[in-house]
């Protein structure tokens, strides 16, 4: 950080505050916290210094400080717009979505035309999932400015949320005619492409996830030549494993076609599911952060459908792709009860930005556990429920999660890695989505293309597990307990 000289009081405020508004303006955030925290130390009911403190604290991110300053500058300030929406904002970064609305609700009380505050406001509603409110608000800030990148990006997500894709895309499209490198309005894009069903295009627009802040630092860009789908015979392509678990699942589909081109495979990646993608014929698995082999080529896995120029009708290995190894599959087998056997999830990693939309309370599980007659077995890596058998021991990494999958007749899963391995599998595995699912899933069927022993389940609405449900256990009573038909 600059060092910054004592500047004497009074006579040089002005002076001070007229660097700290430079440095703002020339994005040294913290060059220009420290001018006008001298500002104020000699004048502390400075406006322009409070305001722009705050402005300053806000761009590096730093929410904590900004709800100290912006409440204390509130006490100088109390009918300040700007203040409001800061203190507003920088809740909504520490996950405190109805005191954020709140206060942009002030914002935009005090401040009418302050776009910025109706965006943010929109934002907040969608994290209370009042997606109604959050779109008038997103609409109102494009119609104060329509050159609005942000606000365009986020009401092409909404869009795609509430399920209208093609003006969703339309509005993302938008976004990035104003701004070429708007990386959000890039995302947004490919989720709704591929959600839409255009993989080409969505696959493509994907490739932006490496700028994105939600997973930059997934990414390391290797030494040598990134692989571009060129012809890989004799060659050694070395394929990095990205993002969940699901993801590396999913997506080692692609591994053999690299194989069947004649090119030798290495997919680096997690040692928990190193196992697991080990049994798959001719691929080489090392752990990712630790000593590479040596290599021709490179790239993320999450490339690959783009490099093999995926589409839905050619999405490979559909009908399972990895297998249990025999010797644990005897040993699960040991170990679980005779008769029907359903494993069960209900809850992914609580770290993953949608879990709390993707999981469902346990209290929503009792009827179907109970009433089913088949015995549960939870595939949780921790916990069970009431009349659900506990393995959690012995799952300590994925090749065990897929023997003891394979020794049951069917898993029920909400949208997590577990949904990836059965049906990577090809075991019959029901998936309980949310009313806005993963692109994965598309819209509008009870069957994916990714997986052939899949059946989707999906809410009629925000939040309604209760009939997610109450169709899973009717098709549950078809399947295992004929007798209940009458």
């Amino acid at each position: 950080m600059t060092h910054i000289a004592p500047i004497p009081p009074f006579d040089e405020i002005g002076a001070a505050y007229v660097q700290g508004l430079l440095c703002l303006r020339a994005g040294q955030y913290q060059e220009a916290e420290s001018w006008f925290g001298l500002v104020l130390t000699q004048d502390p009911r400075h406006e322009g210094a409070h305001r722009n403190l705050v402005r300053a604290l806000l761009a590096r991110g730093s929410f904590a400080e900004v709800i100290l300053r912006a409440g204390h500058a509130l006490s100088v300030l109390p009918e300040d717009a700007g203040l409001h929406y800061a203190l507003g904002t920088a809740l909504r970064g520490i996950g405190k979505a109805a005191e954020a609305a709140e206060m942009l609700c002030r914002a935009v009380a005090l401040e009418p035309g302050h776009a910025a505050a109706w965006l943010n406001l929109g934002n907040a509603c969608v994290d209370l999932d009042d997606l109604v409110t959050a779109e008038t608000c997103c609409r109102t800030a494009i119609h104060l400015n329509p050159g609005f990148p942000e606000a365009l990006s986020s009401l092409g997500y909404l869009l795609t949320v509430r399920g209208h894709l093609p003006e969703a895309i339309e509005a993302c499209e938008a976004a990035i005619a104003v701004q070429s490198d708007c990386i959000q309005a890039h995302w947004n894009l490919a989720t709704v492409a591929l959600l839409s069903g255009d993989l080409r295009r969505g696959f493509q627009e994907y490739e932006w996830r490496k700028r994105h802040d939600r997973f930059r630092r997934d990414f390391v860009d290797l030494p040598g030549p990134v692989w571009d789908g060129g012809d890989p015979e004799g060659r050694t392509i070395l394929v990095q494993a990205e993002q969940g678990f699901g993801d590396t699942i999913q997506f080692a589909r692609f591994l053999p076609l690299i194989v069947a081109l004649g090119g030798r495979v290495v997919l680096a990646c997690d040692r928990r599911v190193a196992p697991l993608i080990s049994s798959m014929p001719h691929v080489r698995v090392v752990s990712k952060g630790g000593p590479l082999p040596e290599y021709d080529a490179w790239i993320d896995q999450m490339s690959l459908p783009r490099a093999f120029g995926c589409t839905l009708g050619t999405i490979p290995s559909a009908g399972g792709y990895l297998a249990a190894d025999p010797a644990l599959l005897r040993a699960w087998r040991a170990r679980l009860p005779l008769g029907r056997k359903v494993g069960l999830v209900w809850s992914g990693n609580p770290l993953h930005s949608n879990d709390r939309r993707r999981s469902i309370p346990t209290d929503c599980l009792t009827r179907l556990v109970e009433g089913s007659g088949a015995q549960f077995v939870s595939l949780q890596p921790e916990g069970a429920l009431p009349g659900v058998m506990d393995i959690s021991d012995g799952l300590t990494n994925y090749a065990q999660t897929a023997a003891a999958i394979a020794a049951l007749d069917l898993v029920i899963t909400v949208d997590t890695s577990v949904a990836h391995l059965a049906g990577a599998m090809g075991v019959p595995v029901w998936i309980m989505l949310p009313h806005a699912p993963d692109w994965r899933w598309l819209l509008g069927r009870d069957d994916t293309p990714w997986y052939r022993s899949a059946r989707l389940f999906r809410q009629d609405k925000p939040n309604d597990w209760a009939g997610v449900i109450d169709r899973v256990e009717a098709a549950l009573a078809l399947k295992i307990v004929p007798h209940r038909v009458s």
